[in-house]
C-alpha cells in the first residue's frame, strides 16, 4: 500500500508518496493537469490520496478516483491543529497529509455524492450570477443620480426600460445589455432549480415552511447533503456555522459569536428565509422566537438565532419526513 499527500494549487500540485513504513518513494511538484497526475503516479497503484478540501479540490478528487485511487478529502482546519509544526511549505504540507493518512489519523471532510455536487455547481452559479447583476443594476443607479435621476423603484421592471432607453446614456445602455444577459441565464438556471424542487419530496417538505421558496429549499439540500449523517439537529447546525464558539479555562466558560465555519451560502440562505417568514407567518413558534430574541439582543443577531433553530425544524421534517404544518 503506497500513502500519498497531495497540497492542491491552481496551476501546480506538490506531492508525497510513503510506503507502509514511512519511507518517502517520491516526493515533487508537478502541473495540475491530466498528463500531469498521470505522470507523477505513473508506477504507483493500490494507493491512498489524501488532499485538503480547499476551493480548487474537486476536478483533482474527480480524476484520481477516474484513475482508480482510493481518494480521502482532509479537513483543513483540523489538519493543520493536529500538523501546525509540519506545515511551513508545500513538500511540508504534502508530507504532513501523508503521514497522517498512514497513521489513519487524518481528519476528513464529507464528500458529496456526483449528484449532489452538481446540484451545488447550479446554485453556486445562480448566486454569483445574481450578485454580478446586482453589481451592474448599481452602476446604473450610480449612472442615474450623476446625471440627477433619483427616486426611481422598480427601474429594471418591463414597463419602465423605456424610460431608461430614451435617456440615451452610453454607461446605461451598456449596464443594460449585460444585465439583459445575465437574466436570460439566471431564468434558465432558476427554471431548471424549479424542475429539481418540484421533483424532489425532501424540497417539498423544506418548502412546507412558510418563507421558504424552491431555490432555498434546493440550495439547503444541496449543502447538507445526506441527512442521515448527522446524528442530532445540533450537530447540523454545528456544520451550518450557527453555533456559537466556546472557550473554557477551569470553571469559566465564556460563549462568543457563532463559529461562521462551514458554507456562508448555507447560513446565508437560512437567514434570508428568517426574513421571508416573518412576512409569511405572524403567529408561529419561529416568528414569536425572533421577536423574543429581537427585544433584547435585536433584529440581526435574532435573525441569526432564529435561523439556527429554522435549521433544527428542517432537520425534523428530513428525518421524519412530515411536512411543517404538523407542528402547529
Amino acid at each position: 500500500m503506497k500513502y500519498v499527500g497531495l497540497d492542491v494549487h491552481k496551476l501546480y500540485i506538490h506531492g508525497t508518496v510513503l510506503d507502509e513504513n514511512g519511507k518517502v518513494l517520491k516526493r515533487g511538484r508537478f502541473e495540475y493537469t491530466r498528463d500531469g497526475f498521470e505522470e507523477f503516479f505513473d508506477g504507483i497503484e493500490d494507493a491512498k490520496v489524501a488532499m485538503e478540501a480547499g476551493y480548487c479540490w474537486q476536478p483533482a478528487y474527480e480524476l484520481l478516483e477516474d484513475m482508480g485511487h482510493e481518494v480521502k478529502l482532509a479537513h483543513p482546519l483540523k489538519t493543520r491543529l493536529i500538523a501546525e509544526v509540519k506545515i511551513k511549505t508545500d513538500a511540508k504540507a504534502s508530507d504532513a497529509l501523508a503521514q497522517l493518512l498512514m497513521m489513519g489519523w487524518l481528519p476528513t471532510s464529507y464528500v458529496p455524492p456526483e449528484e449532489i455536487r452538481r446540484l451545488r455547481e447550479l446554485v453556486r452559479l445562480r448566486e454569483y450570477l445574481v450578485y454580478e447583476r446586482t453589481k451592474f443594476k448599481n452602476k446604473v443607479h450610480a449612472a442615474l443620480m450623476r446625471e440627477g435621476i433619483r427616486g426611481r423603484r422598480g427601474i429594471f421592471a418591463k414597463k419602465r426600460r423605456e424610460f431608461l432607453n430614451e435617456l440615451e446614456i452610453d454607461e446605461v445602455n451598456r449596464c443594460l445589455s449585460v444585465i439583459d444577459v445575465l437574466d436570460r441565464q439566471i431564468n434558465e438556471i432558476s427554471a431548471l432549480i424549479r424542475k429539481i424542487a418540484g421533483e424532489s419530496q425532501e424540497a417539498k417538505w423544506l418548502m412546507s415552511i412558510p418563507g421558504v421558496g424552491y431555490f432555498s429549499a434546493v440550495a439547503i439540500l444541496a449543502e447538507i447533503g445526506d441527512i442521515s449523517r448527522f446524528p442530532d439537529a445540533e450537530k447540523l447546525c454545528a456544520y451550518a456555522g450557527l453555533v456559537p464558539s466556546t472557550h473554557e479555562s477551569g470553571e469559566i466558560s465564556v460563549r462568543g459569536r457563532i463559529t461562521h465555519q462551514g458554507s456562508p451560502i448555507l447560513r446565508w440562505v437560512l437567514v434570508q428565509c428568517v426574513w421571508s417568514h416573518l412576512c409569511h407567518a405572524s403567529d408561529t413558534g419561529l416568528t414569536r422566537f425572533f421577536y423574543s430574541v429581537a427585544r433584547k439582543r435585536g433584529r440581526h443577531k435574532a435573525a441569526v438565532a432564529t435561523a439556527r433553530k429554522m435549521l433544527k425544524v428542517m432537520y425534523v421534517l428530513l428525518k421524519e419526513k412530515r411536512e411543517f404544518r404538523d407542528f402547529y
